[in-house]
């Protein structure tokens, strides 16, 4: 099996695995007085602090959550609501058009159950969000913005967001600022202290650590009304009680990831470079879609013309290639990539995509079995053809 999804989730490290092992037959909570319950709160703190090192934050401002969606769900609903408590003409949002699910739909049900509107700010035809973009969604009035919410690397074209440049903007108008940062850690040095962001999410999961945990990373001037209550951990902006294995798991992923990160960049670059040179060399009329200077350099994110991207993804799928859609399966029936049409491609372009992501464990023989089982799967997904669009909403 050729392994080329990691944007999804990365395979464990093999020391990440050995941590959280280590402590699942362990008892502890770490809010007892016991001293199985000081020695669970020792290793969470320990590792609060470790993961606190990696991110350039202060280790008081890492809030440990379930993953990465619910710490977007905290930033963006609880600075939301607590920016518009304390002025109640904030009831605004500003976001990215080419955000994750875990923000579009959280903004989406802000506006739809809780009395705010949105304002999308407009993409390049990279997929980047750029400064002037910013200021046009602004507008003339700021008075009324209770958040702005911009990712700083994209899930699906892996374009690489200025997030110094836009929270400098947004310091203009003193508007709270959160990034989605989930897809960066792996690939990209993080300072949190240095991006001007008030809030920032990363998730265990995208850079070999275990699913279901992740952090968000908040400023001590930044308030959120929390969204779990019963217990008051974490600062009081997350209740419940915390997975010491998982924690545990995570800080040690990341403290891996961090000190090979030099050398798992540079040889992933040229892996993903070949691939996109060959690629292009099977199919010329290939669109290599995101930008090319401020990108992700595990990153490949291809148009294939005239092939529904997943009838592509099954074909290559048969022959022991995974990697995943640019578009999004709603109950069964493809739908157009947001992100593509937020970029300004067709509906059909925005059907038409698959990306190839790679990770620290990806080798050449990954990248070498694409390129023999890719032109059989252009082939076959040519002669069935693209279907007719359904009416169903999409996002832009």
């Amino acid at each position: 099996m050729a392994y080329l999804d990691n944007a999804a989730t990365t395979p464990m490290y093999p020391e990440a695995v050995a941590a959280m092992t280590n402590l699942l037959a362990q008892p502890g909570n770490p809010s007892s007085l016991h001293a199985s319950g000081r020695r669970a709160r020792r290793l969470v703190e320990e590792s609060r602090e470790k993961v606190a090192k990696a991110l350039g934050s202060r280790s008081a401002e890492v809030v440990f959550t379930a993953g990465g969606t619910e710490a977007n769900n905290i930033a963006v609903k609880g600075i939301a609501w607590d920016q518009r408590k304390k002025e109640p003409q904030r009831t605004r949002i500003i976001a990215g058009s080419t955000e994750h699910h875990a923000i579009l739909d959280p903004v989406e049900w802000l506006v739809e159950s809780e009395g705010f509107s949105v304002t999308w700010v407009k993409s390049d035809t990279y997929g980047l969000i750029t400064p002037d973009a910013l200021r046009e969604a602004i507008g003339p009035d700021s008075s009324d913005v209770a958040v702005i919410t911009i990712m700083l690397a994209n899930n699906e074209v892996g374009t690489v967001n200025d997030i110094i440049a836009l929270t400098a903007v947004a310091r203009e108008h003193g508007i709270r600022f959160h990034t989605d940062a989930v897809q960066a850690p792996a690939w990209l040095e993080l300072n949190f202290s240095d991006l001007g962001v008030c809030a920032m999410t990363v998730s265990a999961h995208k850079v070999g650590g275990p699913h279901g945990i992740g952090a968000l990373v908040i400023s001590r001037d930044c308030h959120v009304t929390p969204l779990i209550h019963g217990g008051g951990q974490e600062r009081d902006v997350r209740s419940g009680t915390l997975d010491t294995p998982a924690i545990v798991s995570f800080a040690t992923a990341l403290e891996i990831s961090k000190a090979r990160r030099t050398e798992t960049v540079a040889r992933v670059r040229i892996m993903r470079d070949d691939l996109v040179r060959r690629v292009q060399e099977i199919a010329p009329e290939a669109i290599y879609n995101g930008s090319i200077e401020s990108r992700l350099v595990n990153n490949a994110h291809f148009t294939f013309p005239g092939c529904l991207g997943d009838s592509l993804l099954m074909l290559l799928d048969a022959q022991g290639v995974e990697c995943s859609v640019g578009s999004a399966c709603n109950a069964g029936v493809p739908q157009p990539s947001h992100v593509l049409l937020a970029m300004g491609a067709d509906r059909d372009a925005a059907r038409s995509t698959l990306r190839f992501t790679l990770g620290h464990s990806t080798t050449q023989a990954d990248v070498d079995a694409l390129i023999v089982a890719l032109p059989s799967a252009i082939e076959r997904a040519k002669r069935a053809g693209m279907p007719t669009l359904t009416s169903a909403p999409v996002r832009v």
